[in-house]
């Protein structure tokens, strides 16, 4: 009979995901949310964000304005608004397009006590509130690269109600001092995001990558399978079944919607995995293996170095050197 201490250690050394892909990324990229100054302002104004290397999200309160990214054309946000910010680069709100970028004011110069307020306090007629999400960087393109630069939910759309209910929350802890405040913040824009996430899936042109696949009834199967179990040894044949299809059929589907083959997407997905386990935690590289489904240490390094284009030994050396110099 196992003691608590061997299942245990049974459950650490397999790499049993959640089934939810969704879940297992943001996980994997250890996603915190920064929930910066709101933006309050009177007509004509401008603010001017810098560029960021993460995902914004953002929701108009009150009143309309412009949202112009460098080298995009502008979109006019109504209330009710969301939009989701994929890596952006520099980028304006404001009243109106022929306020020049000059006159902008730059966003944290002009923060005080978690707002920026332009203009008489008086005739103030838009409200904008934004969260900062930041991933660990070095597995952020796992959802980058299958987000585009913009996605927008209009207030007419019936996916926009569930998250105006949420950022209706959010603004009422922003706006108070209650105990727990920051974990209630955190937890509320974490759902933001995920309903964010959802409704580019849900698009009637379906994204490329495996976000865009978790909508297709076959193909999303498989990847929850292989989620929930990384450490199994999948064949095609297995997965193709899951998808209730046959093998050539479900190898080309996967293909054209992830926009890799499917053992490809589970050797890459492995090795994110591993490069994190290798970071951060203290399982042996001979575990890690077993973990990540591989037969031996030997298989394991020889797929890693392939993907990586280092040993997991020299990785971990490099990873741990980097945090005692930092």
């Amino acid at each position: 009979m196992k003691s608590k201490k061997d299942y245990a250690s049974s459950r650490r050394d397999r790499a049993v995901g959640s089934g939810d892909p969704i879940v297992d990324v943001l996980r994997l990229l250890r996603t915190k949310a920064v929930v910066p100054a709101r933006v309050h302002a009177a007509s004509p104004w401008a603010v001017r964000f810098d560029p960021y290397s993460h995902v914004k999200l953002g929701v108009v309160l009150e009143g309309e304005c412009w949202m112009a990214l460098d080298g995009c054309e502008p979109v006019l946000l109504h209330k009710g608004d969301f939009f989701l910010l994929n890596d952006p680069p520099s980028y304006t709100l404001t009243s109106t397009l022929d306020v020049g970028p000059g006159q902008a004011t730059a966003f944290w110069e002009s923060e005080n006590d978690g707002e920026v307020r332009i203009g008489a306090e008086s005739d103030e007629d838009t409200y904008v509130c934004c969260i900062d999400f930041v991933f660990e960087e070095a597995n952020a393109s796992v959802l980058f690269d299958v987000l585009p630069p913009i996605v927008l939910v209009r207030v007419g759309d019936p996916r926009g109600a569930l998250l105006a209910n949420l950022s209706a929350l959010t603004v009422a802890e922003m706006e108070s001092a209650g105990v727990g405040r920051s974990l209630v913040l955190e937890h509320l824009a974490q759902l933001i995001l995920v309903h964010m996430l959802r409704v580019h899936a849900d698009e009637t042109e379906r994204p490329v990558g495996w976000l865009g696949a978790l909508v297709e009834d076959g193909i999303g199967a498989a990847l929850r399978a292989m989620h929930a179990d990384v450490s199994r040894r999948w064949t095609l044949d297995e997965l193709a079944a899951i998808s209730h299809m046959s093998r050539s059929a479900f190898a080309a589907a996967f293909k054209a919607k992830v926009g890799t083959a499917p053992l490809t997407y589970l050797i890459e997905w492995r090795m994110s995995l591993a490069r994190d386990a290798l970071r951060n935690d203290t399982r042996s590289i001979s575990e890690l293996a077993a973990a990540t489904g591989y037969e031996s240490e030997s298989a394991f390094s020889t797929a890693f170095r392939r993907v990586v284009g280092a040993s997991p030994r020299y990785f971990r050396d490099e990873a741990r050197h980097q945090v005692g110099a930092g």
